[in-house]
C-alpha cells in the first residue's frame, strides 16, 4: 500500500479549498483516506497565515512510515521546514525550443560573436 500525502478538493465551484489528507494511493483525488493533515486555501493573498495550515507532528510522523508527498504538497512541506525543499524546473521541457531552433540560435549567437 503506498501512501500519499496530497490534496482532496472541496469548496464550491470557482471557489477551490484543499484538503491536505493522507490516503492511500490507488483511491480518487476526492475519495477516500486516511487523515486529514491541514488545508490549503488558494483564494488567499499568498502572505496570509492561514493560506496553508499543517499539522507539523501529524505530517512527520506520516514521512517517518514511508508516505511520500505529491509536488504541490512538498513545496508547501518545504516552506514549513518539514522536509527539503523539492527542486522544479520553471522552465516546462514541453515549452523548450526544440534541436533545430537550438542550432539556429547557436549559429546567431556565433555570428554576432565573429
Amino acid at each position: 500500500m503506498g501512501l500519499k500525502i496530497r490534496l482532496a478538493r472541496a469548496g464550491a465551484k470557482k471557489r477551490p479549498y484543499y484538503h491536505i489528507v493522507i490516503a492511500d494511493s490507488r483511491s480518487p483525488r476526492d475519495g477516500r483516506f486516511i487523515e486529514r493533515l491541514g488545508s490549503y486555501n488558494p483564494m488567499l493573498p499568498a502572505e496570509h497565515e492561514d493560506r496553508v495550515r499543517i499539522q507539523s507532528e501529524r505530517v512527520t510522523h506520516w514521512l517517518e512510515s514511508g508516505a511520500v508527498a505529491t509536488e504541490r504538497v512538498a513545496k508547501f512541506l518545504g516552506k514549513a521546514g518539514l522536509a527539503p525543499m523539492p527542486q522544479w524546473n520553471d522552465q516546462p521541457q514541453q515549452s523548450a525550443p526544440k534541436k533545430k531552433a537550438q542550432e539556429r540560435a547557436k549559429a546567431a549567437a556565433a555570428a554576432t560573436a565573429a
